[in-house]
């Protein structure tokens, strides 16, 4: 089994210069985050922010990383700003992993869409976690807890084609994908199942690749060969799903977070679908789960 902590140690390990842009990076979480990234030297960070207020936070908390050589101060104003100019980094190819810091979404993913230096590939974006549970011998994709509210049939394909490609990136060179409902048969009423089947129609026939689709499923039978079997559910992809592939972002927000609460799951996170990934940490994420999301990123970064 291949570990959040291993991809880490791969990337450590790896001649490849990787530079992250951070838009808005005097907040304390995010230094935290990018001093941890360097300590496990994955990458090189390029801080967008304004420069005194950067300084003033780095000289008090993060003195070492002043003058750092894989550290860049970039003097901007405002967040607008910031997030400009970090996208303008990734688009030019001066950075292949963009971060957000202290920043709304909303004023990031403006400047990640923008017509003329954005990010944009007219793919969707989706969320794509990767968590590592104690009991599996395998990391669990899931996807999409962060982007799309209700994705339809088209939407969730290319979902699945984004997560698909963060997998392979870690090493599921053929990921086994669940498109999730609460039943494992076609049921008219329940539009999931619907959806579930005509995904995996789409795989057959090769319009959906790299992967092998099995739906629908419910939850226990997508994870379980065990609980499967007990469903006369056969098949070498019962129970042994990678990725899941959640009906809205509902289900899926309740899953990730039952996953970090309640099992304490270790799990990095990274938005996939653009030019390059995007790391969207937030304040509740502890300063492992930055780290992991960095590094999901950077090793996707590689096939964007």
């Amino acid at each position: 089994m291949t570990t959040l902590n291993e991809i880490v140690e791969q990337i450590s390990s790896e001649v490849k210069q990787n530079d992250v842009a951070v838009a808005a990076a005097a907040d304390m979480e995010v230094l935290e985050a990018v001093n941890m990234a360097i300590s496990r030297n994955i990458a090189s960070f390029s801080l967008f922010d304004e420069e005194a207020k950067l300084k003033a936070m780095m000289s008090e908390h993060f003195p070492h990383l002043l003058n750092h050589p894989k550290v860049r101060l970039i003097n901007v104003k405002g967040a607008a700003q910031a997030a400009n100019a970090a996208v303008k980094s990734v688009f030019v190819k001066d950075s292949n992993v963009l971060m957000k810091g202290h920043i709304p979404t909303a004023v990031l993913l403006k400047a990640v869409l923008n017509d003329e230096y954005g990010l944009r590939t007219g793919n969707i974006l989706s969320h794509v976690a990767a968590f590592e549970i104690t009991g599996f011998d395998r990391l669990i994709f899931i996807t999409d807890a962060g982007m799309n509210i209700t994705p339809d049939l088209m939407q969730k394909a290319q979902i699945i084609r984004n997560a698909v490609q963060v997998a392979r990136s870690v090493g599921v060179d053929t990921p086994v994908v669940a498109p999730l409902a609460a039943v494992e048969v076609v049921n008219p009423a329940m539009q999931a199942t619907l959806d579930s089947a005509s995904l995996t129609a789409m795989n057959k026939r090769g319009q959906i690749t790299d992967c092998i689709v099995d739906g629908p499923l419910a939850l226990d039978n997508a994870i379980s060969a065990i609980a499967a079997e007990n469903k006369g559910i056969t098949g070498t992809t019962a129970g042994n799903a990678d990725i899941l592939v959640v009906p809205n972002i509902e289900s899926g927000n309740i899953l990730y977070k039952s996953l970090v609460y309640f099992a304490k799951a270790k799990v990095g996170g990274v938005i996939a679908g653009a030019k390059a990934p995007i790391v969207l940490t937030s304040r509740a994420d502890s300063a492992e789960s930055k780290l992991y999301s960095l590094a999901l990123a950077i090793k996707s970064s590689a096939i964007e």
